[in-house]
C-alpha cells in the first residue's frame, strides 16, 4: 500500500518589533495575496483549525495568519525560549498534513468596493502598495477602517496589535505618507486600540 507524501514544508522564524509577537513563515502561500486573518481569541477561530490548534498552547494570546505566515502572540510572561520550538514543530506538522491554515476564500477583493469615494480609493491604494507589504513583513497588517472629516481610521492586526512601536509608526510613517500624498487627508488613528 502506498503512502500519501506529505507537502514540504520549511518554516523559519522571524523577530518583528513586537516583542511578544513571532512570525513563522512559510514556503508557500497560506491566503490568497492581500488577505490576512485575526483571531484574537480562540472563540474567533471558526475559519482556521490551525488557529483554534494553537489556542490549546496555555502561552498563545492571539493568532494571525496572513501571505505565507503566521504571527503568534504570546502571553508576557512566558519566554520565547520556552515555547517557539513547540509552536514552530506545531505549525509545520499542520502544514505537512495539507489543511489550509484558514478555511475561507474571498469572493472579491477585499479592497474593492464600488461604493467607495475616489479619496478612499487612492487611501486604500496607498494603504495596499506602500503599507501592507512593510508592514507584512513585520508580522502584522494595517487594513483600513474607514475615512470621515479628514481622518483615516486602520485596524492593526497580528503583530501590529499591542506593539510599542506601533504609535510611531503609524504617525510618523503612515501619516506622514498619506498626509504627503492626499492633501484631503489630515490624520491617521488607530481603530480599537
Amino acid at each position: 500500500m502506498l503512502q500519501a507524501q506529505k507537502r514540504p514544508v520549511h518554516l523559519y522564524m522571524e523577530a518583528n518589533p513586537n516583542p511578544n509577537s513571532l512570525k513563522f513563515v512559510a514556503n508557500f502561500m497560506l491566503t490568497d495575496d492581500g488577505v490576512s486573518f485575526d483571531f484574537p481569541d480562540e472563540g474567533s477561530t471558526q475559519n482556521s483549525p490551525l488557529a483554534k490548534e494553537l489556542f490549546n498552547f496555555a502561552a498563545v494570546e492571539r493568532v494571525f495568519i496572513a501571505a505565507n505566515f503566521v504571527t503568534v502572540t504570546k502571553k508576557e510572561d512566558v519566554a520565547w525560549e520556552d515555547i517557539q520550538d513547540h509552536l514552530r514543530n506545531h505549525i509545520k506538522n499542520y502544514l505537512e498534513s495539507g489543511k489550509n491554515a484558514v478555511n475561507v476564500h474571498q469572493d472579491k477583493d477585499p479592497l474593492f468596493d464600488e461604493h467607495d469615494s475616489e479619496t478612499v480609493k487612492k487611501i486604500k491604494g496607498i494603504l495596499d502598495e506602500y503599507i501592507r507589504p512593510a508592514v507584512e513583513q513585520d508580522g502584522g497588517a494595517i487594513v483600513f477602517h474607514s475615512f470621515h472629516d479628514g481622518v483615516v481610521k486602520v485596524l492593526l492586526q497580528g503583530a501590529c496589535s499591542g506593539c510599542p512601536s506601533s504609535t510611531i509608526t503609524l504617525k510618523a510613517g503612515i501619516e506622514n505618507l498619506l498626509t504627503g500624498m492626499l492633501p484631503e487627508v489630515k490624520g491617521v488613528e488607530a481603530e480599537g486600540i
